[in-house]
This record gives structure tokens, sequence and C-alpha cells, in this order.
């Protein structure tokens, strides 16, 4: 199998400096977003800088210009305005949204008509149209109405809503059932007379939806989704044969020719445009689409007779059909398929399937790896991609095989849209999407088939052991005991190590997670976006109050605490932390220059929690500082020792790394060992000395325990193991919250080393 490339070696070139951002990274999420060029935001920057663009209502150059837009949108449909009126909305959903508030059913009550397999934005529709008349059609219902016999003969004003191609898949519907629907209608349905809303979203970022052939009533689309720039801008286009079909009901700005303040008294303007667009609309925004047009066609032109969005059109469907096909040729040493795919069509003809990949990955014994498990090492190997169900149930339920009752089931078992729940009870909740722009490469799916080589496809059959074998090989006669305790006073960096005694405050382990480095847009920074902070090394001297910084080639920085006491002089700022806002105390230029030079980003500062501050996890009364979930993480080293036995293949590293280095990875906070590995599993209460801790349960992994936290490098371990080991389940240690509500640091409050660990089972 091989790609041809549809680009000449001169254009392939042209869009990779365009793309320069893109040499370290893998990106397939078009169907998310695709990217803006270089040159396009810098043409736009130099537009708004050189010229002046006032308030349209005011300026009629501005409203000129915004016409013109208008004409260049239209023309890349290969439509006009005599034909369809084009309404700027914030985008795909604003305009789906503004279909259903303002069609009109009419008093005879019509129909509302969706496709199952849409995105909520088309569900959401259901909460707003004045109709009690609302049904799905199936996917292979509404296929079959290209074939029906059916003549409605109805008057009921209705409104069919479906996808040109699937956002969930790629698979495209014949755009022919348009005109189908429109003159004959739908099967059951011949009182009905429908007019066809086409959600575009997905199909037209990479495909040619030409509406002098095919004319739906309404088309709803976004423009970042062709462009990547600008965001939150998006339109309505309404064929003139519908304009009178929508009926509008709140003005706002300069949609009326006259209104009243005290009498309820309005007229609306006449064209539909002036009606639709409310207040003053994103005029900036809308005047770069013609920045955006400029840089798309100059970087794929007009040839051989085909428009730039055609040429991308064969581009991402060779590209999405490569991948497609290798995926699906990868095999197991037994022989089992490492690959499920989601798809309606097996990617023969373009007319019928976008540049969209779905699949979920499986063992060799035929279980599933969970998504969140393939996007963490994705994220590992610098590729981006997408998971879950993609804002799409109704594809998502058919292609899982999912009944309306599983999906309850798996609400009620904790998982919601856009969590990192995907399995439960071995079934996933979604699946892995891949998707290809414009500025795709063959290399992108090389990626991608090596980080699956390499991740899920054993070189060699391993034994595997028991639990009963795990305990057997590493139980010992030693009573387990706290062996060392690490803070980590500034959040994501380095450990401090204590080898003898710490004390213990409200929020957990003094000084622990305190601080945290910000850039300078105010933004928490996590070694998830900048491994080498772990060679940032904080100490702590708890006599005179100083922090003391520590990195490799850097002259130590120390910072007195004590000056975070005094009120005077005090910068207070707004971070978020785990989705919490949080108040902290800027520590001053000094150490923010010190700090943006060891990890070499200008604009860093660090930012201390605030004593005032008082932040809980969830619904716990417990308060914690700057950490994710609690107030402690405990690691057990015979359960870590368990785990580095169990990984077969350290990737590229020149030699296993030692037991020490690996509960690093972990960043726990207690580091304890006991007689038996994974033997704190089924701890509820853990006693330390005379210190009582609750569990609040495990710590569920994410691809930070990838990371060496002596170098910074990323490896694909251990993070795979545990979900092959835990049957996709990435929990490994446990959290815990003190049992008293401390409130200071005296001297009965101290964690000691070597203390006696008891932990209670009920």
């Amino acid at each position: 199998m091989s790609f041809n490339s549809q680009y000449t070696t001169e254009e392939a070139v042209e869009i990779e400096k365009e793309f320069s951002r893109l040499r370290e990274k893998c990106y397939l999420d078009h169907a998310g977003t695709t990217l803006y060029a270089e040159s396009q935001v810098r043409s736009v920057c130099e537009n708004l800088t050189q010229n002046l663009y006032c308030n349209p209502h005011t300026s009629r150059t501005t409203e000129d210009l915004l016409d013109q837009v208008r004409y260049r949108v239209l023309r890349h449909f290969n439509t006009r305005s005599s034909e369809y009126s084009l309404v700027f909305t914030a985008g795909t959903t604003a305009s789906l949204k503004l279909v259903a508030e303002s069609y009109d059913f009419a008093e005879t009550k019509g129909s509302f008509v969706y496709l199952r397999d849409s995105h909520t934005s088309v569900l959401g529709m259901r909460e707003l149209v004045n109709t009690e008349r609302i049904f799905p059609i199936e996917r292979a219902e509404l296929l079959a109405q290209l074939r029906a016999n059916t003549q409605s003969s109805g008057e009921q004003s209705s409104l069919l809503v479906f996808p040109a191609q699937c956002n969930f898949n790629g698979g495209k519907y014949p755009l022919e059932l348009i005109r189908k629907i429109q003159t004959d209608g739908i099967s059951g349905y011949e009182k009905d007379r429908f007019r066809v809303c086409l959600d575009a979203a997905s199909f037209v970022s990479t495909c040619f939806l030409d509406l002098s052939k095919y004319k739906p009533d309404f088309v709803c689309l976004s423009f970042y989704k062709i462009f990547g720039y600008p965001t939150g801008l998006g339109a309505l286009l309404v064929h003139h044969t519908a304009r009178d079909h929508l009926l509008k009901k709140y003005y706002g700005g300069g949609t009326v020719k006259i209104a009243m303040a005290g009498k309820n008294y309005h007229v609306k303007r006449d064209s539909l445009v002036e009606r639709f667009e409310d207040g003053t609309i994103a005029f900036t925004s809308i005047i770069a689409l013609l920045n955006g047009f400029q840089t798309f066609e100059r970087l794929i032109p007009f040839t051989a007779g085909l428009r730039s969005i055609e040429r991308v059109s064969r581009q991402t469907f060779h590209l999405a059909r490569y991948c497609y096909q290798r995926l699906k040729a990868l095999r197991h040493l037994n022989g089992t398929d490492v690959v499920k795919l989601y798809h309606d069509t097996d990617f023969s003809d373009k007319r019928l399937q976008g540049g969209i990949v779905n699949f979920n990955i499986l063992h060799e014994n035929g279980s599933y790896v969970g998504f969140a498990e393939v996007s963490y090492m994705a994220s590992i190997h610098n590729i981006v991609l997408r998971t879950g169900c993609f804002c799409n149930p109704g594809a998502c339920q058919r292609h899982l095989q999912l009944s309306d009752d599983d999906v309850l089931k798996q609400f009620d078992a904790g998982h919601i849209c856009g969590d990192a729940n995907d399995l439960i009870e071995g079934h996933p909740t979604g699946s892995v999407r891949v998707s290809f722009g414009y500025m795709s490469r063959e290399d992108d799916v090389n990626r991608l088939i090596d980080m699956i080589e390499k991740c899920y496809i054993r070189k060699a059959l391993a034994n595997g052991l028991t639990r009963a074998q795990i305990v057997s090989k590493y139980k010992s006669h030693d009573q387990p005991r706290l062996k060392m305790i690490c803070l980590f006073p500034i959040k994501s960096c380095g450990a401090f190590k204590v080898t003898t005694r710490w004390p213990l405050n409200r929020r957990g382990l003094k000084h622990d997670r305190e601080f945290v480095i910000v850039d300078e847009n105010g933004v928490a920074l996590t070694q998830k976006k900048l491994t080498e902070m772990c060679l940032i090394r904080p100490r702590i001297n708890l006599k005179t109050n100083e922090l003391t910084l520590r990195h490799p080639g850097m002259v130590d920085f120390v910072l007195d605490m004590d000056l975070f006491g005094e009120s005077q002089g005090i910068k207070l700022c707004q971070t978020k932390v785990c989705q919490d806002n949080v108040q902290a105390i800027d520590c001053g230029d000094a150490v923010a220059e010190w700090i943006s030079m060891a990890l070499q980003i200008s604009g860093l500062r660090l930012l201390k929690q605030s004593d005032e501050e008082v932040r809980t996890f969830q619904q716990s009364e417990k308060e914690i500082a700057l950490a994710n979930q609690a107030q402690f993480l405990l690691i057990n080293q015979a359960s870590v020792r368990w785990l580095a036995d169990k990984v077969s293949d350290w990737d590229n590293l020149y030699e296993e790394p030692t037991l020490g280095s690996l509960v690093d990875r972990f960043r726990g906070n207690l580091i304890i060992e006991t007689p038996q590995a994974m033997e704190e599993c089924d701890w509820k209460e853990v006693r330390v000395g005379q210190q009582a801790f609750t569990v609040d349960g495990p710590c569920s992994r994410c691809q930070m325990i990838c990371i060496d936290q002596s170098s910074g490098a990323k490896t694909t371990e251990p993070l795979r193991t545990i979900a092959r080991e835990f049957k996709g389940k990435m929990r490994f240690g446990i959290y815990l919250s003190h049992m008293n509500q401390l409130r200071d640091s005296s001297d009965e409050h101290w964690l000691f080393c070597n203390s006696v660990v008891e932990g209670l089972v009920e």
C-alpha cells in the first residue's frame, strides 16, 4: 500500500514552510479544527494595523468590505446572493440554533425530523423547535429515500436536518437526497412538505459544496474548520425560496427600522440578513476571511480544472485511505487484529468517504485498549488526535453497538461526555479519531502507525503472572514502613526528598505544592507541556523559612518566604489549577527571571498560593494546596518493583531505570514499603506512626509517569504496562486525607520516616 500525493513537490515545500510549528508534532485533529497558515495570520495583522475599520453601522467603507466578503464566501460555494442570503453567526451551532428557534412550522404543526447520527448541536434543536412532532431517522432509512417512490402531496411545513458528512467517521451522505426529499418527501410522512437544513460543518472543511448543483434550504457552517482562523465565526446560508419560513422574534442593534422604548412597538428591516444579524457583527474577524481565502488558494492553486478545495478533498481522502489500509493490515503476533475500525465504507470512493478514520485498539486477546490510554501514548509521541464520542452520540452508539440502556448504565457508572472513563466492564465508551487537513503529510500517518506498533504490538509473547504469583514473588516478612517523604514545593517541578521528619498543616505536607509557575498569560505550566520543569529542584529550609531553587548549569536562587507574610507590597494574581480559580501572590521579578532563564521561556512568573485561599477537592471538606486531587499520594515501593518486572521493553533507554527513578516518576508524597505488592489497593484507612489517614481512592495516572524525573526524557512506559495489567484502568497509588482538621504545625503533627505503616481493609 502506498500514498500518492495530489500536490506537486513545489506546493508541498511551500505548505511545509507555512507550518514550521509542526516539525516536531503530528497533528491529526483537523475535524476538530484545521490549522491556520503563518502567512495568513501575518497578513491579517498587517491588514488590521495598516487600515482603519470602523463599526459597519457608521462606516460605509467597512460595510462595503463586508459585502465583498459575503460575495467571496458565496463564490466559494459556487452560488450568488440572488440564490442565497448569507447571515454571519458565531458558528455552526449558532446557525442551527437560529434555524431551530425561527423555523415556521405554521399552524399545521409539521414534523421536525433529524438524522440520529447527528452532532449534539442538531439534537439540541429538539428543545427549541415549535412543534411536538419530533422524530429521529436512521441512517439506512435516510439513504433509502433515494430509491423510494414517495409522492408527498401534503402541505405541513416540516424540516429535515442531516449532515453532509458524519463528523464521527467521515462517511458522506448523498447530496442528491436534498432535491429528492424537497420534491418527494420522506416515506411515512405523506402529509409533510419538507425543507432541508444541511449541517455542512464537517463536509466543507475539506470538500467542495456546490450550491449551484445541490440546493438545501439552509446551510450551517463554521469558518475555522476551513481556514483555522478566525474562530467563533460561522454562517447560515438561506435559499431565497426559504426566506419566508424563518420568523424571527428577538431583535437587537440595527435589525429594526423603528423601535420604541415606552411602547412595545418595532418594525424589523426588510432583508433577511439585516433582520437576523443582531448587534454589531464580528466585522474584523469577517474581514480576516479574505486573508484565509487568499492564502488557501495561493498554497493550493486551481489546477487542471480543479478548484483548490477539490484538490484538498482528493489529498485528504487519499491520506485517510492510506491510514485506513495501514491500520487494517496491523496484526498481533497471534494473528489477531490490532485495530477495530468503525466505518460505513471501505474507502474505495471519495464521493462516499471523507478524510476521517475512526477506530479502537485491541489487545492480542481481543479486549479493548481504552481511548484515554491511547490519547496519553499519542501525547508522549507528540501526536495530536481526538478521543471520545465527538459530540455524536448516535453514531457512537451505532458503531460501538450500545443500546440506550447501555448508555444510561455507563452514565450511572460515572461516565459523562468528555471524561477519561473509557472502559466500563471492558466495553469502550468511545473511540479514537484521526482526521486530515490540507497541510497533512504521509509522515503523519506513518508516525501514528509507528506509535501503535511500538506501544501495542509485542515483539515477543510475555509470560503473565497471576495475582497469587505476584503476592508470592514479592512477599517479604518485614513490617510496612514509611521509607521517604517527598514534597513538591513548586507544582510540577522536582521533588524535595526528606528522610527524617516533616510537619503537616491543614492542606497536607507543609509547603507541598504551594507554588506554581505560570506563563505570560497567567496559565499554569506542567510537565505535560514542558518536561524540563522536573530539572528545577526546590529545597526547603524550615529554620530559615527559605526556598532554594536548583537547576543544572544555574546558580542557586534563594527565596525568603517570610516576605509573603507581609501585607505591604504583595501583588495578588489569579491562575487556574485543575479547573479551579486560585488566588495567589506574585513572588517578584528576580525569581521570575531566574525561572525564565532556567526553562528558556520568557515571561514566566512564580506564584504562591495565598494563605487565605481555601481550596477543596469537589465536595470534600478537606482543604488542599495546588495538588490535583488530594492532600497526599501514597506510593508503595513493592508495587513499583512488581510493575518494573512486568515491563518488557523500555523503548530506547540504554539500561532499565532503577527502582528509585521509577518511584520518582509517580511523584508520591508518602513512599512506603510493604511485604506484598499491591497490598495498598485494598486499604480503607492508613495509620503512619501516630497520624491517621482516610483513603480517598486510587490515583488515575496520565502521561506524567512516562517522564524520567532526572532528565525530562519521555518513554511509553510504565503507563502502557499499567493499562495492560489492570485491564485498561490506569491507576497506581492511592490518595489520602488526614483524618484530623489540622490548623497548625505543632510537634504533635509531624510525620517521621521509618514509622510503622498500618493499612486497614475495613
